[in-house]
């Protein structure tokens, strides 16, 4: 019995080996394939773009409706980029280097508008300014006839800024946080004011910091479809919408624009990355002395507590107002909300949260244990969907559904492989960080102590990974469940979710009973700043 034992422990031992040997090889035909099923969508973009001619083409791009696109496009992005670091980086400062009065409830509220998404925030602004608005409905026994209303360019310009600067405010406060004080108090005795020091030594090492959460807004603006849409200003997105049905070839061409302009972006952050490359010259937890605002300090309630109104206070209230306002005039003549829509949503969301960790755990595993450029290709690869806009993406699953698999137009399988290729490299990402924590040597230990492979896995690997393996479906599930533009292109007929059924009464004017459905999907949307927090241990002290 001995002999067969040790016969046994020996032929699974060779077994063990030879699995580890080809392990490798398995987990980069795996990566590879998914990598470029994912990034095939680009491909098939192309694909309806080629079926126009050269002069079609050129004479589509340069038609005036064209170039206005751009133009809107590129000053929208402007704009929100641009105001999201004239609020995000002030409030970051006076969060984390003054004695702002309550300062971790201010770095708390301003993050918090970053779970509303925008179109939401859209359509609650919309019916709250204006002359006919909510607030002068409330305000009328006062006196107040009139409001300016949220349209056009400003209009969306201001709603993207209010519901995108958190990306600057928590990229900047972290880059504060991290920062080495002792640095400034070395300028400070080298006779620098607090603004010659500010401007000479500390905004060079959060420039990073800025620039990341710049680019995300941006990315964000450029993609965004509700918001425009609502406040009645023609981008892309919008243009690319109104298209798909129409004029698919024209709308080819326009995504096409949409990702040059996508891969400019990135490459201006890139090329500033480079640029500042050992910016940060300590992570240091030393803080600089807290910087007294004296009679500024009423300045600076008043800033934050302005962003606080705008960006959560109102549209909440407006929520609420929606659905505790008696009277049916709201909701007379609507769609009525059914429960089966929030079972939709878990349904797809679930799925594509399922996916995305049974197809990006390998990828993120090749990637966190190989040890050459082919092992991260893959992983950056999923990117290419992360970049693309739902709406892009969209259009080109609907030319693959059409013309290549009809079988799969419209229906939930399509849904899911969208929102998969969307949003992969949030589960990715996360799980590669919670493999790298690993120690390999661990592994090894529990193989010497006699424990089976599976074993060892289960004892050694995957508690240190499942918190990032649940985390990344948390993320990539919260995440899905508010996408708009992919949902409304790529639903089954009468598939209703939570997001497909406010547009629906967002669009008919029965606003009052999307109010149950989007304080619903904030709810959710807040559960997403959790995970973030407790992932990330995110300081909120100052």
């Amino acid at each position: 019995m001995a002999t067969t034992d040790g016969g046994e422990g020996l032929a699974a031992a060779v077994l063990w080996h030879r699995l580890r040997a080809l392990l490798p090889s398995v987990l980069s035909v795996w990566s590879v394939v998914v990598a470029a099923v994912l990034v095939s969508p680009v491909a098939w973009l192309f694909l309806r773009a080629g079926d126009v001619s050269v002069d079609r083409a050129i004479a589509l791009v340069l038609q005036s409706d064209t170039l206005t696109i751009v133009v809107n496009s590129f000053v929208l992005v402007t704009l929100v980029t641009g105001a999201s670091i004239l609020v995000g980086v002030p409030l970051a400062i006076l969060t984390v280097q003054t004695d702002l009065p309550f300062r971790r409830f201010w770095t708390v509220v301003g993050a918090l508008p970053l779970v509303i998404p925008s179109y939401i925030g859209a359509f609650a602004l919309d019916s709250a300014f204006g002359s006919h608005g909510v607030i002068v409905d409330l305000l009328s026994p006062l006196g107040v006839t009139w409001l300016p209303a949220v349209t056009g360019l400003g209009g969306t310009a201001v709603v993207l800024t209010l519901f995108t600067y958190p990306y600057v405010f928590l990229t900047t406060r972290a880059s504060l946080i991290s920062f080495d004080g002792t640095v400034i108090e070395a300028a400070r005795t080298l006779n620098h004011d607090r603004w010659s020091a500010f401007r000479r030594v500390t905004l060079p090492q959060i420039a990073p910091g800025i620039a990341a959460g710049a680019l995300l807004v941006a990315l964000y603006t450029l993609s965004d479809f509700g918001t425009p849409q609502i406040m009645g200003y023609e981008v892309f997105t919008q243009r690319i919408f109104t298209e798909h049905n129409a004029n698919r070839a024209y709308a080819a061409l326009l995504s096409l624009l949409l990702l040059g302009m996508t891969v400019v972006i990135l490459a201006v952050e890139s090329r500033l990355g480079a640029s500042s490359e050992g910016a940060h010259v300590s992570t240091g937890t030393s803080r600089s002395g807290t910087i007294a605002l004296g009679r500024w300090r009423y300045p600076a309630l008043a800033f934050t507590g302005l962003v606080a109104v705008l960006g959560l206070v109102v549209p909440l209230g407006i929520l609420g107002l929606w659905l505790f306002r008696s009277g049916t005039g709201y909701a007379a003549g609507g769609f009525p909300f059914h429960w089966q829509f929030a079972a939709n949503s878990v349904l797809v969301a679930g799925a594509a949260a399922l996916a995305a960790v049974v197809l990006g755990l390998p990828v993120a595993y090749l990637a966190a244990r190989g040890r050459s450029w082919v092992a991260s290709l893959p992983e950056r690869a999923t990117y290419v969907g992360y970049a693309m806009p739902g709406v892009v993406l969209g259009l080109a699953l609907i030319f693959l559904g059409l013309e290549y698999v009809p079988f799969l137009y419209q229906t939930i399988p399509l849904l899911v492989f969208a929102y998969v290729v969307r949003f992969i490299p949030q589960a990715i990402g996360i799980m590669e960080s919670s493999i790298l924590q690993v120690d390999p040597s661990h592994v090894e230990a529990s193989r010497s102590m006699g424990d089976r492979p599976l074993r060892a896995f289960r004892r050694v690997v995957l508690p240190q990974v499942s918190p990032g393996v649940l985390a990344g479906a948390a993320l990539v599930f919260l995440t899905t469940i508010k996408e708009l533009p992919a949902t409304l292109m790529l639903s089954p007929p009468e598939f209703y979710t939570f997001v497909t059924y406010i547009w629906r009464v967002q669009g008919s004017g029965y606003y009052g009973q999307a109010a149950v459905p989007a304080l619903i999907l904030v709810g959710v949307s807040a559960l997403s700043m959790l995970v973030i927090l407790a992932r990330e241990r995110y300081d909120v002290t100052g």
